[in-house]
């Protein structure tokens, strides 16, 4: 079976960094955005709007009952939302079966769960999340630390509630995660190696 590693993340904690380091030690497969370039490719739709779907929280959050399989049929812009998560899905089933890897976010711990990936979630604390934001992109450059926390925390409100909607599950609910990790007080590089070490 191949080793499977899937990584959820919070933003600004460096899951993004950690996860590529550890697929460069492991000398395996890493798949991130290119997820977003090939549902693109499949659906002919364009990347952006892939993009903006999978980053956007659902219209609605209601359990997952025939309710709500309902209200997808009825709604087009649910049903078009529910046909890339199945081609997330799908995608995602075949690079795992292809060969090792390690998939960052894209809810594929929980599409993965039948052939037991091991799953890391990543998180840190708020200092340290503003301090990588500020590192890593410039166009933030101009957000006050009030502006750039409550950008955070939305993205992170977004994931939380795709991934409920899609999964029924509770996003970084350390009971679906093999090992939660706090960056904040180590380095990526340290952590990804003992991460190695560890399903290596």
């Amino acid at each position: 079976m191949p080793r499977i590693i899937t990584i959820g993340r919070e933003f600004g904690s460096g899951g993004r960094e950690l996860g590529r380091r550890i697929a460069d030690d492991l000398k395996i497969a890493y798949y991130d955005n290119e997820i977003i370039t090939r549902i693109a490719e499949r659906t002919d739709l364009s990347e952006d709007y892939v993009k903006h779907v999978m980053e956007s929280e659902p219209s609605a959050l209601l359990p997952i009952t025939v309710g709500r399989s309902f209200y997808m049929r009825m709604d087009p812009v649910m049903e078009q939302n529910n046909a890339i998560y199945r081609e997330q899905s799908h995608l995602i089933l075949e690079l795992a079966e292809k060969s090792d890897c390690v998939i960052v976010g894209r809810s594929a711990d929980y599409i993965l769960r039948q052939m037991q990936p091991f799953r890391l979630f990543v998180y840190a604390q708020k200092e340290h999340k503003l301090e990588r934001c500020r590192k890593r992109a410039a166009e933030q450059e101009h957000f006050t630390d009030r502006e750039l926390w409550r950008h955070i925390r939305d993205v992170d409100r977004r994931r939380a509630r795709y991934y409920q909607f899609f999964t029924g599950q509770t996003w970084g609910d350390r009971l679906n995660y093999d090992l939660c990790i706090n960056t904040s007080n180590a380095g990526i590089k340290e952590l990804a190696e003992a991460i190695t070490r560890l399903v290596g």
